[in-house]
């Protein structure tokens, strides 16, 4: 059974999709850029853009009934491989022990021309 996951607490889609579904006992979320609620980027560097697609990410997983603690696998996309090391500190922070497999490449643009989009694929919690 597949549903739909919306949050007020996240940015609305920009486009056609959602910001999760989950089916069964995963959560696929769509990708997570620094947006305010209101829809306007976050202004400022890698870190301050990690930190807002990050907090956007975890109030999705929230939505859907887990965390960045159940995170099986995210991908990360940078507009500029440079930024590895910066990105890596603050996602660090919020995945804590959690580690989940990853992978992350450069990509030309993101939407609304943001530094970093992450992505995700989480469990339920058991129970």
């Amino acid at each position: 059974m597949r549903q739909t996951i919306q949050t007020d607490r996240a940015p609305a889609a920009i486009g056609p999709y959602v910001q999760a579904v989950r089916i069964g006992d995963l959560v696929f979320t769509s990708g997570s850029i620094p947006l305010n609620l209101d829809g306007s980027l976050v202004e400022g560097d890698v870190r301050v853009q990690t930190e807002k697609a990050m907090a956007n990410l975890a109030a999705v997983l929230e939505a859907a009934g887990t965390s960045l603690a159940f995170a099986v696998k995210t991908t990360c996309f940078l507009a500029d491989m440079n930024d590895f090391a910066a990105f890596n500190e603050v996602y660090a922070q919020w995945v804590g022990d959690a580690k989940p497999a990853r992978s992350t490449v450069e990509v030309a643009r993101l939407p609304k021309d943001a530094l970093v989009e992450v992505e995700c694929v989480a469990a339920l919690p058991p129970g």
